[in-house]
């Protein structure tokens, strides 16, 4: 029934970057059964399947191929995105599923090449007579091979648009989609919201370290509280002492930067080094000199 369906079918060729994506989905789902696969084996002793991984992820790969190539001509990836494999050998442009030897040959090359490079590779791995070497160097060379070809085949697919990897192009099967393809309605909206958002976030991270945010805030704090008719006698400059005019606290080693205001030494000090321009938040001087305060407080003025 499937395939009196399926010689009804057009082909519709597929889009390089849908085949890529597909490729992708089935590397993360052959990761999420194995990730799977090994959570139920946490309560044993620890390497129980160090020994057998390389048949265990055949096994598993066996039973995603039944479900997925040998029974629907895709895989999970590619049913996703609806796309199917087609036979590009037959002569006829409608669609054609897979042969059973195609269907066979693709387990052989991607399940079986897979475990034979992996066990191999255990096998030969601690071997240190020379005939070993010589099949693990032949071994090795042959798989450096079969990388070239599936580098100079995706360059091709680039190229082309078709047979993504090596094992498509030697079997001769293609990607097509398996419903024709209707026109997208995308609404650009939420997409212009989204960069007028993003611009908005960039400009305010680049222009935040411009500001200097204790200066604006001594500056408005002083408009707030604007102070006129101070003068510079020592009356006056007894009564500011008693309050440092950042922290508001009882001046700690208290200076003075020219103004009749008092300041902590460790609030003045690290404010001037913070901005070389500090003014003083009460009547705005700059800082000319900053020394230490040399009037005597009475014992008497503190409990005022």
């Amino acid at each position: 029934m499937a395939s009196s369906i399926g010689s009804e079918k057009s082909v519709n060729p597929v889009l390089r970057i849908s085949q890529l994506d597909a490729l992708e989905l089935n590397k993360a789902l052959e990761q999420l059964v194995w990730s799977q696969f090994t959570n139920c084996f946490h309560g044993f002793k620890p390497g129980v399947l160090a020994h057998f991984e390389p048949e265990v992820k055949a096994f598993l790969c066996l039973i995603l191929w039944k479900y997925t190539i040998y029974s629907k001509n895709a895989t999970v990836g590619q049913a996703v995105l609806n796309i199917q494999y087609k036979n590009n050998l037959s002569q006829t442009e409608k669609y054609q599923p897979l042969s059973k030897h195609q269907k066979l040959w693709y387990l052989i090359f991607t399940v079986g090449g897979r475990w034979l490079e992996e066990r191999c590779y255990d096998l030969f791995s601690n071997r240190q007579q020379q005939s070993f070497c010589k099949i693990k160097s032949c071994i090795g060379f042959g798989s450096g091979l079969l990388k070239l070809c599936g580098l100079l085949n995706f360059l091709i697919f680039l190229h082309k648009g078709t047979f993504a990897t090596l094992t498509e192009r030697i079997l001769g099967i293609r990607s097509v989609f398996s419903k024709p393809q209707s026109v997208r309605q995308v609404g650009f909206e939420y997409m212009n919201r989204e960069l007028l958002w993003h611009g908005f976030a960039e400009f305010l991270i680049y222009l935040l370290p411009l500001i200097n945010v204790q200066k604006l805030k001594l500056k408005i704090s002083s408009w707030c509280s604007p102070i006129a008719g101070l003068s510079s006698s020592e009356n006056t400059l007894a009564a500011y002492c008693r309050e440092c005019s950042l922290c508001g606290e009882w001046p700690t080693m208290p200076h003075t930067i020219g103004c009749p205001h008092v300041f902590c030494y460790y609030c003045i000090k690290s404010n001037f080094i913070f901005d070389m321009y500090f003014t003083c938040p009460k009547c705005g001087s700059e800082v000319h000199d900053l020394q230490p305060l040399k009037y005597k407080i009475e014992m008497t003025e503190l409990h005022v």
